[in-house]
């Protein structure tokens, strides 16, 4: 399954925890036919014609009722505001959950991302 949209900026918590992810607007993700579960995802992400390995995040709702979208690019730093990045959602790693602190929440983004790293970019 493939996501696109333009870089969207969010609420920066990623960043602030070491994990940036780039929000994609969701225009495209709510045109898809068959939309992924909300969860934790590996997948690649193409952004200005290179790939990357991602961590991609569906869910939960925004405020204004629409699912976040978005993707933690290994290896990526820079701007990519008003970009278009292409995600190509691969296996499904876990349901989307809440953490009681961000100490949990960090610990299991590293184990995510330990999936995540193992993954082929073709």
């Amino acid at each position: 399954m493939t996501i696109s949209g333009r870089v969207i900026r969010g609420a920066g918590y990623g960043k602030k925890i070491g994990f940036p992810t780039l929000n994609i607007d969701r225009r495209n993700f709510l045109t898809l036919e068959k939309k992924p579960h909300f969860g934790v995802y590996s997948g690649v992400a193409t952004l200005s014609g290179k790939n990357y390995k991602a961590g991609i995040v569906i869910g939960p709702l925004d405020k204004r009722g629409l699912p976040k979208v978005e993707a933690h690019l290994m290896e990526f730093s820079g701007n990519a505001y008003g970009k278009k990045v292409v995600i190509e959602v691969g296996a499904f790693i876990r349901k989307f959950k809440t953490f009681k602190n961000t100490k949990k929440l960090i610990l299991q983004i590293k184990k995510d991302m330990a999936v995540v790293t193992k993954q082929s970019l073709s």
